[in-house]
Parts: structure tokens; C-alpha cells; sequence
């Protein structure tokens, strides 16, 4: 006489696997806009990091050599540093690097697509520290300007409650506040130019 013995076998049933991918998808649905927002605004932290990054640089390289450091945005359009911009030594004084007499210090990369950086009139070309650290700005005609301004930097939602705000005085203190509360009114550009 045989005796029928039942093996019992592991695995998931097809209701199980069904139930397990079910709430996956509710967890990832909800989760991944999070997690977007996250990288916009980690995205939009180290943008804003390397600026000031940028400003403290010139400022102290100003201080240590005793001439004027000035940091320059790349592109055409006045007000507009979301192509980049550059520090550079700056021994005649005029926001343009001269090849020959200035000297490079460092050059930062454009934004990612859909991230804007706007600057007041004051900085509508460029910053730069002179030799005891003072800012100066490069004015509206880019000939010469105020010594305080602000720089804008939005994401592509342009809300100005999720944008930063590098403010830099004209003792050339930079700090940054966000969105649009006190010391931080502005707006975000709608569109790129």
C-alpha cells in the first residue's frame, strides 16, 4: 500500500503577487512626486551654492591680492547668468577679462535646462570685490554700477516661493533667503529669453 504524501511548495500565490504589486504602486505614486521635488530642490541648493561659492571666492582672492576680482556672466542678454559665468582677476578695473593681463580663476558651467539666475540692474553684467573685500557692481550699461544687488535663481515652475534669493550687500556679505518671504520679495522670470 502506497501512501500519497503531500509536498508542500513555496512561492506566492497569483493574488498575493497581485496584491504586493498593488501597493507598490500606490507607494511609488505618491512618493515620486516627493522625491522630484527633493532633486528640483537639492538641484536648486547647489546652484546657488556654487554662486556664492563664486562670490566668496572673488572676495577673498581680492583681499589676498589686492586688486579687483570680478565675477562675469557668460552670455549676451543683460541680467541673465543662467549660461554661467566666470571669476577672473581684473587688473584695468573694466568687468572684462582680458587676455594677457587677467587671470582666470574659475569658470562655472550653465544651468540645466529650466532653471533660470536674473540679476538686479546693479549686476546686469558683473559683480566684482576690490581690494578690501567692498562689492561693486557693474550697473544697467554694464560700465559701472551700485555696490548692493540681488540675484534670482527659480526653478522650471517659476514660483517665486520656491526660488532663492543671493542677496549681496555692499560690504560684499552675500547671504541667501528663500522663496519670497521678508528681505526676499522678487519674482521669477515665465520665460527664458
Amino acid at each position: 500500500m502506497m501512501l500519497n504524501t503531500l509536498t508542500h511548495k513555496s512561492g506566492f500565490t497569483l493574488v498575493e503577487l497581485m496584491m504586493t504589486i498593488a501597493v507598490a504602486s500606490i507607494v511609488l505614486g505618491i512618493g515620486i512626486p516627493s522625491f522630484v521635488s527633493l532633486i528640483d530642490n537639492n538641484r536648486l541648493t547647489a546652484y546657488a551654492n556654487d554662486m556664492v561659492g563664486a562670490l566668496n571666492l572673488a572676495r577673498s582672492e581680492s583681499i589676498r591680492r589686492s586688486m579687483q576680482v570680478t565675477v562675469r556672466r557668460k552670455g549676451v542678454s543683460n541680467s541673465n547668468w543662467d549660461a554661467g559665468w566666470e571669476v577672473f582677476t581684473d587688473v584695468d578695473v573694466d568687468g572684462v577679462l582680458d587676455a594677457g593681463t587677467d587671470v582666470l580663476l574659475r569658470e562655472y558651467p550653465a544651468l540645466s535646462n529650466g532653471v533660470t539666475l536674473r540679476s538686479g540692474d546693479n549686476f546686469a553684467c558683473w559683480l566684482a570685490y576690490n581690494s578690501v573685500g567692498l562689492s561693486r557692481g557693474s550697473g544697467s550699461d554694464c560700465n559701472g554700477g551700485l555696490a548692493n544687488d540681488s540675484f534670482r535663481l527659480c526653478d522650471s515652475s517659476a514660483q517665486a516661493s520656491t526660488s532663492l534669493k543671493i542677496i549681496v550687500s555692499a560690504t560684499g556679505r552675500v547671504r541667501i533667503c528663500h522663496g519670497n518671504g521678508t528681505d526676499c520679495s522678487g519674482s521669477c522670470p515665465t520665460s527664458t529669453p
